[in-house]
């Protein structure tokens, strides 16, 4: 009997081995990953079978496309139709005519339209930021519309809270997205201090429903009668107000101001996850209301999830360094792309564009920082220039090319916002907004200190090989 069950164990372990080697022959679309898979499946009977169980299968974006499937998850044109919009698809402004393979490009990953007539105002800082937004609470009429991955009801956040609360008592229609795995960052719970209240507040994928460390909400969108936007890359937390928070807590980031028609396309991104959330779907007219011409910025909002056909915002960035003819200035909190958006960095630099990217010394989240320390030297050595920036935790997210383009929003640079989250950003062609985008990337230059390639070459063993080993988990970090 012993050698019977022995026999029918290695049988069952062989089948396995044979089910996740062809699992991964079938799905997996890089070969080297394949190859890799199958090899461990092979020669490490159940073991690797289950390592590529637990690892291996892409199980975020099979859930997200059910979702949109079943319906759960609608098409921004459905919430608000495309052909009812009364402003066509922008011209690229003259400075940006070399840009124009870019706007193909997006012009088929994207669905919402390049529009004119936009005004982006940079808000840097909570002390900038949370006033403006606080003040254009005070001031809407008929409709607020929030949604943040991290809202600390504590300091700044308890006057939002009370702000949305006299909002909603005053006849505005309020609502709130929080996510539910950001809340946990968070002192004070925003909705337990809004759910009585007139506010409509509810969570974004409860924990309850599963443990989904991925598939997060990670946009910040506050949209104000339909006619003021904010959006980029600041949660609602004291410690994006450095000049009253801890040194060693502080956050450094910047928001935007936006006005102008791509204000109804943030709001088509709101009412989509709203939908998402509670399964309402609101086509209230006073959501979408008639918005004239504000400024000279042609933009494009891009709402990008693991749902999606494309990686949007991966294979913008990437047609973005490739249409790149002097310059692309980058500043980003977590720093891990893959290998195809090194090499495009490496090609680039190669081309004789100027390549610098920017990080904080500082990292909130120390893996990250060592992950990313892991690949720099192939960086430098192909002339792609890199700046730490000194304490306190720099958390702003920009992309300059070519002191014409901006690309501004809540995504970093690694494979959670690219590939994992749902994210928002937006496409700027604006020689003006781009000129203060330059300004504060000067600024950061002057107080940066820029890595040299002796330094990381200098590292000792243990550190090389400590980043090393965290580098091996980007795709999931």
């Amino acid at each position: 009997m012993d050698h019977v069950l022995l026999t029918l164990i290695a049988v069952l372990a062989v089948m396995i081995s044979m089910a996740a080697a062809c699992h991964a022959l079938l799905y997996k679309r890089d070969s080297r990953s394949a190859l890799g898979w199958m090899g461990l499946s092979l020669t490490l009977p159940l073991v690797g079978p289950f390592l590529y169980w637990c690892l291996g299968i892409n199980r975020i974006s099979r859930q997200a496309r059910r979702w949109k499937t079943s319906g759960r998850r609608v098409s921004g044109t459905r919430i608000y139709p495309i052909e009812e919009q009364r402003w066509e698809s922008a011209q690229l402004p003259p400075e940006a005519h070399h840009l124009r393979d870019l706007r193909a490009l997006s012009d088929r990953v994207v669905k919402t339209r390049l529009q004119g007539g936009n005004c982006l105002t940079p808000l840097e800082d909570g002390e900038t930021a949370y006033p403006a937004m606080l003040e254009a609470i005070g001031q809407a009429q008929t409709s607020i519309n929030l949604s943040s991955y991290i809202f600390d009801a504590d300091g700044i956040g308890a006057e939002f809270v009370r702000h949305l609360k006299n909002a909603a008592e005053r006849g505005v229609q309020v609502r709130v997205i929080i996510d539910a795995m950001g809340e946990r960052y968070s002192r004070a719970s925003p909705f337990k201090l809004l759910v009585h209240s007139a506010v409509h507040i509810v969570r974004y994928l409860p924990l309850s429903d599963g443990a989904h460390i991925n598939l997060r909400n990670h946009r910040k969108l506050l949209i104000i009668d339909g006619r003021h936007g904010f959006t980029g890359g600041m949660n609602i937390r004291s410690r994006h107000m450095p000049t009253i928070s801890s040194p060693d807590t502080a956050i450094h980031d910047m928001h935007f101001s936006v006005r102008g028609p791509v204000v109804n396309d943030l709001q088509r991104a709101f009412l989509k996850d709203w939908h998402f959330v509670t399964g309402e779907i609101l086509v209230n007219p006073h959501f979408f209301p008639a918005i004239e011409s504000q400024g000279s910025a042609v933009v494009r909002c891009i709402s990008d999830g693991p749902d999606s056909e494309f990686r949007k915002l991966e294979q913008i960035i990437m047609g973005a360094l490739s249409c790149a003819g002097q310059s692309v200035l980058i500043m980003t909190p977590y720093f891990t792309p893959d290998r195809p958006m090194i090499s495009a960095l490496i090609t680039s630099a190669l081309r004789g564009v100027d390549v610098r990217i920017v990080l904080p010394l500082k990292n909130n989240l120390p893996f990250v920082h060592w992950a990313s320390r892991a690949m720099l030297a192939e960086l430098l050595v192909n002339g792609v220039r890199v700046y730490y920036q000194l304490p306190p935790f720099v958390h702003t997210k920009l992309l300059l090319v070519d002191d014409v383009w901006t690309l501004v929003g809540s995504a970093n640079w690694d494979a959670r916002s690219l590939r994992l989250n749902f994210e928002l950003n937006l496409s700027v062609y604006d020689a003006a907004f781009a000129a203060r985008i330059r300004q504060h990337f000067g600024q950061a230059f002057l107080h940066a200190h820029e890595i040299t390639l002796d330094e990381i070459e200098n590292r000792t063993l243990p550190v090389k090989l400590r980043d090393g080993f965290f580098h091996l988990f980007t795709p999931y970090l």
